[in-house]
């Protein structure tokens, strides 16, 4: 997983040092010695990632931070205060003004690596969120009003089964939010299932079972996925190698005990304000897009989304040089269904096909259905192998069970054959791109159909294919 990170920091050794070790971790890393000179890289490079020093003359951290945060352009970007404060009162403040987190110099490589890691996983959701709103933009249908991010009355699942802490957590959020509270892991899954909850704070010290894999259970599960998780550790050596492991799991944010209320309720508002605004970017778009550039037979995307979004990926490939996959679809003998069955039972196989489609892609992948049996897929921030991996699980998706048709009791065998084609640099264009994967399909097509073929610079070449 590559990223920018923009590494900030008054003395020329601190800078160095982060540079070395991010840079062997192959992550392209810029500097700046200052507060002004970071706004600028800031606004001109828009990096992923920004590791930020406090101690600063003139424009402190927390200043830098809060200019950023204040920006609709740039407040997406995860920012890591790198500090030698220990004080409560200052992280407090670091978090009011933005920051995601906090690391304490010197900086341990463990715990850098395990938040950046995080954040740049949030960064690209979050990117991509964004990234989908612009299209909206583009066709004219979305809501462009300045957003409001109101988190009072959020409502706060806690899963602790020490009753000291469980009370001394809401009686910090009591009040601001609605508080559920849970005593064990059951109970908490079973909370977390309603789909009604804003944030998820875990103990890692659960007496019943292993608070990791609860957290990665919540992770898991359709109605949590999208829910921050908080994760309570204690400060021993143990408890700090799984909260590495927590934040390498997908958790958002942790706290160490004995808590602070005050860094308590201030890092819940951090999380509670993202959440609201991936939801009302979330929202925003589905409602605005649903019949501007939906299929309405399937409900995925048609052409002129794709023509539109892809576009935009490709511009974003081009600048950040992190390729686009491009997965071209086709049903075999798909006339011959409609032909035998009729045209009701081919809605049912295009129905169960974008299903399977769906449980196959990754979370940030898009799906578009662009004729009668054809779909493209488009894969951000992808590799040849990555790419291929997720053609060859989706073709084995599709043909390792016949498709049901309800109400006709009938059950039809059916196989894909797809064409995969990355994009190759600033020269290249969505068209040829979309040319390449088409090529590469037909050879599926001519190759005996059910398999999945990658274009090559060299010439099609098949590299994956089914029994």
């Amino acid at each position: 997983m590559t990223a920018r990170i923009l590494v900030v920091d008054d003395v020329l050794p601190n800078v160095k040092l982060l540079e070395a070790k991010l840079s062997r971790e192959y992550y392209d890393v810029l500097t700046a010695m200052n507060g002004p000179d970071a706004l600028e890289v800031i606004e001109r490079e828009v990096p992923d990632i920004v590791l930020l020093d406090v101690m600063m003359p003139g424009m402190d951290g927390f200043e830098v931070c809060a200019q950023i945060k204040a920006n609709p352009n740039l407040m997406h970007i995860p920012v890591v205060m790198v500090t030698a404060l220990s004080d409560t009162s200052d992280r407090v403040r670091g978090l009011e003004a933005g920051a995601d987190d906090f690391l304490t110099k010197p900086v341990n490589d463990i715990a850098l690596f395990a938040r950046v890691r995080s954040l740049i996983r949030l960064k690209i959701m979050m990117d991509e969120l964004r990234l989908r709103e612009a299209t909206s933009n583009n066709f004219g249908v979305a809501d462009t009003e300045p957003v409001e991010i109101d988190i009072s009355g959020s409502q706060v699942l806690v899963i602790e089964d020490r009753e000291i802490y469980a009370r001394n957590i809401n009686q910090a959020l009591d009040g601001e939010h609605t508080v559920t509270m849970a005593t064990g892991s059951d109970d908490g899954i079973a909370a977390a299932q309603t789909g009604n909850v804003d944030l998820i704070i875990v103990s890692l010290s659960l007496q019943d079972s292993d608070g990791l894999r609860l957290c990665s259970h919540l992770r898991s599960m359709e109605e949590s996925r999208q829910t921050p998780i908080l994760i309570l550790v204690d400060d021993t050596p143990d408890q700090m190698e799984r909260l590495v492991k927590g934040l390498d799991l997908g958790v958002n944010d942790y706290l160490i005990r004995p808590v602070d209320q005050n860094e308590l309720m201030a890092r819940c508002q951090t999380q509670l304000r993202r959440k609201k605004y991936e939801d009302h970017l979330r929202d925003n778009y589905h409602t605005s897009m649903t019949l501007a550039v939906t299929d309405p037979l399937t409900g995925l995307y048609n052409r002129r989304y794709l023509e539109s979004h892809l576009e935009s990926q490709f511009l974003l490939a081009a600048k950040n040089n992190k390729p686009v996959g491009v997965l071209a679809l086709d049903i075999d003998h798909f006339k011959s269904v409609n032909d035998t069955h009729g045209h009701a039972a081919g809605d049912e196989v295009l129905k169960e096909f974008v299903v399977r489609i769906k449980r196959s892609i990754r979370v940030i992948d898009l799906a578009a259905r662009i004729g009668g049996e054809e779909f493209v897929v488009i894969m951000t921030d992808t590799t040849r192998e990555t790419s291929m991996m997720v053609a060859e699980r989706l073709r084995g998706a599709v043909a390792a069970t016949a498709f049901p048709v309800p109400g006709l009791d009938l059950e039809i065998p059916i196989t894909v054959s797809i064409g995969v084609s990355l994009s190759q640099g600033a020269s290249d264009s969505q068209a040829a791109a979309l040319q390449r994967a088409d090529e590469a399909l037909y050879v599926a097509k001519n190759s005996g159909r059910d398999m999945v073929i990658c274009d090559e610079q060299d010439g099609p070449q098949a590299t994956a294919q089914g029994a």
